[in-house]
């Protein structure tokens, strides 16, 4: 326990001030794009990262956390259980994973089909609350990426509406990379438009935006940027 505190008190420093930096970002963008004050969250992307790294930016005033892979998010669960973490699934979802996630998670950030839609719902414990969900859009049409296409959005939301034990609350998306400012604003602006199209109330989560768009991101109508290198550093 000595040792693990230590190694807490050296990446601490750094760690906040990442944080700190990160926050700031945002705050500028806010002000910038005429956003209201603190209406982006600050998801904190945790993969590959001890638990000790969760600590350290917990103590600094983080408190929602990104997870990919389920064992791994299991195991850091169970190590920070004392913690008032707000746990969210953002990684690839398999039909056999779906009851786990059901009950380990508070968000999960990336369905896109109505049958693991269906599972998750089926699989969340009665005792905890329903579980907030995003759909996720394949924006750039990328093979190598998961999500539903702009045209199947519709009917996938008024699927998923009528489903217990979820509450669906917004999309999410991770267009292809751009290094041109306007050209990261372009993916963005499209969803958001396809989605206030719906007129439907209860989707007012916008998940995406990453250490390099995040302006970007802000810009057309982020609620929910997932930083993990610039927080806690490449992947191990």
């Amino acid at each position: 326990m000595f040792f693990y505190f230590e190694i807490i008190k050296y990446i601490m420093p750094t760690i906040f001030c990442n944080l700190k930096q990160i926050q700031t970002r945002i705050r500028e963008a806010e002000q910038t794009y005429q956003r209201d004050e603190n209406s982006v969250k600050l998801l904190a992307v945790s993969k590959t990262k001890p638990a000790s790294f969760i600590v350290s930016a917990y103590q600094a005033g983080q408190r929602h956390f990104g997870e990919n892979y389920v064992q791994e998010a299991l195991d850091k669960q169970l190590e920070l259980g004392a913690f008032d973490i707000t746990w969210h699934f953002i990684g690839a979802i398999q039909s056999n994973k779906t009851k786990v996630i059901a009950a380990h998670f508070d968000w999960v950030h990336c369905v896109d089909s109505f049958k693991i839609a269906q599972r998750l719902s089926s699989q969340r414990p009665d005792f905890l609350p329903p579980l907030n969900i995003c759909v996720q859009v394949n924006i750039s049409d990328e093979e190598s990426k998961s999500g539903i296409s702009l045209e199947e959005l519709t009917d996938l939301i008024l699927q998923i509406s009528e489903l217990p034990n979820l509450c669906l609350r917004g999309v999410m998306a991770i267009p292809a990379p751009q290094i041109d400012f306007f050209a990261q604003r372009e993916p963005y602006q499209k969803l958001v438009s396809a989605v206030k199209k719906l007129k439907n109330e209860n989707l007012t989560t916008f998940s995406f935006g990453m250490s390099d768009d995040l302006e970007a991101a802000i810009a057309e109508g982020s609620t929910c940027v997932r930083i993990g290198t610039a927080l806690f550093g490449g992947r191990n």
